[in-house]
């Protein structure tokens, strides 16, 4: 593989590979992209990348690049996500374990010069991204999409956010959806924990401008970088040399002293500045399949657009899973599993985050454990570790189960017993994006413990739920209810005391159960996305009774806005209905929003609140 590897590379290894299909005809970056995107995502395996060569401007948009095992793997340049791993373990084996005279104890400098062929390196030349330098920059000439119907406007979705602490010079790569407000200037969506609101927050204590550039494109490798999470104060850069094995080689901006990516493809330089009052950014159908809501957020200022002569535009679009950025988390999940064992929990054998978890709504560790409570230190630990404090619900097993079965774990769940000894409820960090959550960024979470179950599993996932009638699904001792939102409030324990729910010891209340049980992926992803474990969980009488429903002041005194279902408009899911097969040359996929209109209650990004 080249070491400078590019997008241009990237999407002619694709080609060759049968991995991407070129849409020549006119697609609009409004709504229409989006749409492809979605019913090619959600094609078993993460179908081809979409290339649209005619977008209204002289820029293509390359997207759904990352979405397979295959092209994840072959952004990274590596075969196995477990490649990485055993390259760091066995790093950590040569540091912790020299013995021997002095000969061998040398042999480690050359480990340690190795190391430091990882760090970017400066030049003080040009770079390719700067073959063209528009001082008088117009966003507008750039392929931007509005991926949702309620959005707030065009999004970037795909930014290398560059910054640098004030303080210590540390440069960070972030990754923050930037809303287009006109032809030069952008919302910068960063969280409170964030590494670019951290050096946000310096800047605003001096009261100097910000300086910020924001990199798409260029190795792709780069963008997987921008959305791991790494410890502070350790480069992204630093990740990208490492999993290429070679140095990312930088460049200095034309208008600010940033130094960005030589190949990138394109970078957008600006400003921003921490006494200019924040503007109204967002709705935002996001990688939840909710809209995340307006709220405000500071403005970037775009001073100059550079760009290579052959730039491509890349862009991703979130919303119900799975999407691309499934592979992107599946990938962190994979490749920070030594890390944490060497640093946090040896115990720890492997480590899942589903799709259907949307990232930090749950995680499934399996671990060995030899004394009581060890699976709770477990859980417990890894809440302190990084973003894993956002997560909502954790549960443990045994080494022998195969966590990467949804049978085998639901199935679990659906014999729990001994519940006041397995399930513990805390608090803590939310995610911003956390909708369910009561107040906002901090919310409940619920630890399971389901070491020395040992049961036995059921074969077949269609048979696990049995229909008692429209209200009622079970399996096992799990019992899924459809209870109306004015109806009493989980806390008045009213349905402990219901006949027909007795033998159950996990009781779930929905609002809605029209969904396809043979394939419950939606279902799943709904429960976990609209409960708040410390409000709407009760723990009763060896009974765990769980409200999924959606909250409102008068009955659950919630007290927030409650977000839509990201969906298509029925216009556009009905006009690339006809073009699907001409374009794609594929056989006809129908629109995945046709699975979950039927939770779209009414028009809009935001329920009513009544």
């Amino acid at each position: 593989m080249s070491k400078r590897y590019s997008l241009q590379k990237f999407i002619e290894d694709f080609k060759s590979d049968g991995e991407i299909i070129e849409i020549s005809e006119f697609v609009n970056p409004e709504l229409e992209i989006t749409e492809f995107a979605d019913r090619m995502s959600k094609i078993p395996g993460g179908g081809k990348a979409l290339l649209f060569t005619n977008t209204g401007t002289k820029f293509p948009v390359l997207i759904n690049h990352y979405g397979s095992d295959y092209r994840i793997l072959k952004a990274l340049g590596i075969k196995s996500f477990y490649e990485p791993a055993l390259r760091i373990d066995n790093l950590f084996k040569k540091f912790m374990n020299v013995e021997g005279g002095i000969f061998q104890k040398l042999s480690i400098l050359g480990e340690l010069k190795k190391l430091s062929e990882w760090f970017p390196k400066k030049s003080s030349g040009r770079g390719i991204c700067q073959e063209v330098i528009i001082n008088n920059p117009d966003l507008n000439a750039l392929p931007i999409l509005k991926c949702w119907p309620y959005d707030g406007g065009k999004f970037i979705t795909l930014p290398l956010v560059i910054t640098r602490d004030p303080e210590n010079g540390m440069p960070n790569i972030g990754m923050y959806r930037m809303q287009v407000f006109d032809r030069n200037t952008t919302g910068m969506h960063w969280h409170l924990h964030k590494g670019g609101a951290a050096h946000f927050e310096k800047y605003k204590k001096s009261g100097k401008l910000m300086p910020v550039s924001v990199v798409l494109g260029g190795d792709p490798v780069l963008t997987y970088c921008a959305t791991a999470p790494m410890p502070e104060n350790l480069d992204e850069f630093i990740l990208a040399g490492f999993l290429r094995n070679n140095p990312v080689k930088l460049v200095k901006c034309i208008t600010n002293d940033l130094y960005v990516p030589d190949n990138a493809d394109f970078v957008i330089e600006g400003y921003i500045d921490p006494t200019e009052e924040f503007r109204i950014e967002g709705p935002f159908g996001d990688h939840t399949g909710f809209y995340s809501l307006a709220d405000k957020y500071p403005v970037f200022h775009v001073t100059c657009i550079t760009h290579r002569n052959d730039a491509i535009y890349p862009a991703t679009v979130v919303g119900v899973p799975p999407m691309e950025d499934y592979y992107l988390g599946k990938a962190t999940e994979k490749i920070f599993l030594k890390p944490i064992q060497l640093s946090i929990v040896p115990e720890l054998v492997d480590m899942r985050l589903p799709a259907y978890g949307v990232a930090h709504n749950l995680v499934l560790l399996k671990a060995e454990t030899r004394y009581r409570g060890q699976s709770l230190k477990i859980m417990n630990s890894l809440l302190g570790a990084g973003q894993m404090m956002f997560t909502k619900v954790m549960c443990c097993f045994d080494p022998d189960v195969d966590i990467q079965n949804d049978t085998e774990i639901l199935t679990y769940f659906a014999n729990l017993k001994d519940i006041k000894q397995r399930v513990f409820i805390t608090a803590g960090p939310a995610d911003v994006l956390e909708h369910a959550s009561y107040s906002f960024s901090y919310g409940g979470k619920i630890l399971l413990d389901f070491t020395g179950m040992g049961i036995e599993i059921d074969s077949q996932f269609e048979s696990l739920f049995l229909k008692t009638n429209d209200k009622l699904y079970s399996y096992g001792k799990l019992a899924m209810i459809k209870g109306k939102n004015n109806s009493l409030s989980l806390k008045d324990s009213y349905l402990l005391h219901k006949s027909e729910l007795q033998e159950f010891s996990i009781i779930i209340v929905c609002d809605n159960l029209d969904f396809d049980f043979n394939d419950p992926f939606l279902l799943f992803w709904y429960i976990l996305n609209n409960f708040d474990p410390a409000y709407d969980c009760l723990i009763f009488d060896e009974k765990l009774l769980i409200d999924c429903r959606r909250k409102n002041f008068n009955r659950d005194g919630f007290s927030r806005e409650w977000p839509n279902v990201v969906c298509m408009s029925d216009s556009i899911i009905e006009k690339i209905d006809k073009l699907w097969c001409q374009y794609t040359a594929l056989e006809f996929i129908s629109s995945p929003s046709n699975k979950v209109k039927f939770l779209v209650p009414n028009e809009g990004a935001v329920l009513n609140n009544d």
